[in-house]
């Protein structure tokens, strides 16, 4: 009888933690401001490595920011608003379910984006003229970055959260 009860114990132990593991999802709601340190020293290490391409550690093609973002995040619901250097703030809305969004993109035109969760961090690939453009956003230390890739080119962009 005690092998038993012991026997449960540990099965349920196992399945109460492997379901508040599955549940875990990452949270980027908040305040972000650009990193212009670190994203100059990402850059300049890009460009040392024969990689990259010029958009800028914050230049955004695919939702990067050039200046404040902020975030708003639930279980459904990427939300992105950013503000550009004259005031203008964008903001782009994503289902997390995989569904078709569409959002404003470069000179107005309407951009069909599917964004989901994988992990601890957000996909989001948007069709566009020139080819497919992939953002994933998560956290690293500190950090919230968003790394767009586009063609053969990618660029990280660094965010800290701002007071």
């Amino acid at each position: 009888m005690k092998r038993m009860t012991a026997a449960l114990t540990v099965a349920a132990a196992v399945v109460l933690s492997a379901s508040l593991f599955a549940q875990a999802k990452p949270n980027f709601s908040g305040k972000w401001a650009p990193d212009t340190e670190k994203n100059a020293a990402a850059m300049a290490a890009m460009a040392g490595a024969g990689g990259g391409g010029g958009r800028g550690g914050g230049g955004g093609r695919g939702g990067g920011a050039a200046g404040p973002t902020t975030i708003t995040m639930d279980a459904t619901t990427l939300k992105i608003e950013t503000t550009g250097g004259d005031g203008t703030v964008t903001a782009r809305t994503y289902k997390l379910d995989g569904s078709e969004s569409s959002n404003p993109g470069r000179g107005g035109a309407m951009q069909v984006s599917k964004a989901k969760i994988d992990g601890m961090k957000v996909s989001i690939s948007t069709a566009g003229q020139n080819g497919d453009t992939v953002q994933t956003w998560y956290m690293e230390g500190d950090w919230l970055v968003n790394e767009r890739t586009f063609g053969t080119n990618a660029i990280k962009t660094y965010y800290k959260k701002a007071s």
